[in-house]
């Protein structure tokens, strides 16, 4: 299992096998049926299963600032995908060199030369080269001209819609963890930074961890049920994003309660899983009244993470 950033150095043994190219974010339940695919293919020819993928997302370097926010940072991504079976993932730096390859010069270049591809899987929707001019017809012409196999998985459904990272990502935006961890192979997660805050959470009872830094998608402001994963072990975790009106404070905050926890986290990366939502953000009248919610918090937590099926 590799994650690698370069052609030029890609040993033989990942060479010739079954690749599928695409961005793959959030690692869904599609890119499953997609993975699952992919290993088949791979087993038939006795060669290696390889996701190409993009870091970062095309949209960054053509529209900077119009990107949609991401639901996964490139190392997750490669993790979901060692633990669907692939070989190892090619996270190509993403450059106006490459995206001005034309559908041609893209599959000749990267698929035979380098990759030396003898199959490609791909979902229904994919496109490739210069302003994703290639499409699926595209793509069956050049595998039948260099004798590459090619297999177009279909998308899956859920709910009457099709699962997608758009459609995970609206999720998340709206709050509904729970809807998005059933697209998707692993529950929503998300990393920080820990840092120094006001204190006010120690102060009451209650210590967080600050998180900044995060560079994916984070959901709506509200308090969420989910576990934390430190260097020093994983805890359940009471969460709250976005606001602390009943001391004034309005701007956003992503803050963790690790239950159970002693010790300090200052300095330190922290990962975590956003399980489901508890309630929406609310100012209270008094301290006490504040303490008494997240009592009530900590419990309905503890409670979620019980009936949580991972």
């Amino acid at each position: 299992m590799r994650l690698l950033r370069t052609l030029d150095t890609l040993p033989i043994e990942l060479r010739g096998g079954a690749v599928a190219i695409g961005n793959f974010d959030g690692v869904h339940q599609g890119h499953a049926r997609i993975v699952q695919r992919l290993l088949e293919r791979a087993r038939r020819l006795n060669g290696p299963a390889i996701v190409f993928t993009f870091d970062p997302h095309p949209v960054q370097v053509l529209r900077p600032g119009s990107a949609p926010p991401p639901l996964t940072w490139t190392e997750r991504k490669a993790e979901l995908l060692f633990e669907l079976g692939v070989d190892a993932v090619l996270a190509y730096p993403t450059d106006d060199a490459l995206l001005r390859l034309a559908p041609g010069e893209f599959f000749q270049r990267i698929v035979c030369q380098r990759l030396r591809a003898r199959a490609l899987v791909e979902g229904p929707n994919f496109r490739f080269g210069h302003e994703r001019a290639g499409d699926l017809q595209t793509l069956r012409q050049l595998c039948r001209q260099s004798g590459v196999e090619l297999d177009v998985v279909e998308p899956i459904e859920i709910g009457g819609q099709y699962v997608s990272s758009s459609r995970i990502r609206d999720l998340v935006r709206g709050g509904q963890v729970l809807d998005a961890a059933r697209q998707l192979t692993r529950p929503y997660r998300v990393r920080g930074l820990v840092t120094h805050g006001a204190r006010r959470g120690r102060q009451i009872g209650f210590p967080t961890a600050n998180l900044d830094g995060i560079d994916t998608l984070i959901p709506a402001p509200g308090v969420y049920a989910g576990r934390a994963l430190a260097a020093q072990g994983t805890w359940e975790a009471a969460i709250n994003i976005g606001p602390n009106p009943t001391f004034g404070e309005h701007g956003p905050k992503f803050e963790v309660h690790l239950l159970d926890f002693i010790g300090s986290l200052y300095g330190e990366v922290v990962e975590v899983d956003i399980l489901a939502r508890l309630r929406d953000i609310q100012p209270f009248d008094s301290v006490q009244q504040l303490q008494e919610q997240l009592r009530r918090d900590v419990e309905d937590t503890r409670q979620r993470i019980r009936d949580w099926k991972f």
